[in-house]
């Protein structure tokens, strides 16, 4: 499946987010649009490597593959990697720890953060 459209900006995307659920990236779109930030959805780990920069990366660790996409990502960008998995995953969890992602959530918290995080994405300068 294509990667979703995306506003387009001069600079690329300000967030990427890594996920293959429908229902969740259209969430994080729809925040993301509110907050007048630019992002990109990425659904397949393998594609990250080729999805452009951004400021920050947003990760659905319940997909085979992404966190391990995620830590190269951030280890090659040196920027800041939120994850997000069920609260009951916690291989997943620890898994993610372990390779260095910057913040791990469950999914119902990152769904009560992310309006924030967007709104202090587009307040930041640059």
């Amino acid at each position: 499946m294509p990667d979703q459209p995306n506003p387009p900006t001069p600079s690329g995307p300000r967030i990427l987010a890594l996920v293959r659920d429908l229902m969740f990236s259209g969430r994080i779109a729809a925040e993301a649009r509110a907050a007048s930030v630019a992002f990109k959805i990425v659904r397949d780990p393998a594609q990250l490597p080729s999805a452009g920069d951004g400021v920050l990366l947003l990760v659905d660790l319940n997909l085979p593959g992404a966190t391990d996409a995620a830590a190269a990502w951030r280890a090659a960008h040196s920027l800041p990697v939120v994850g997000f998995v069920s609260h009951v995953d916690a291989a997943a969890i620890a898994h993610a720890r372990e390779v260095g992602l910057d913040k791990v959530m469950a999914r119902s918290q990152f769904v009560s953060v992310l309006p924030e995080m967007l709104a202090s994405l587009a307040a930041a300068p640059g």
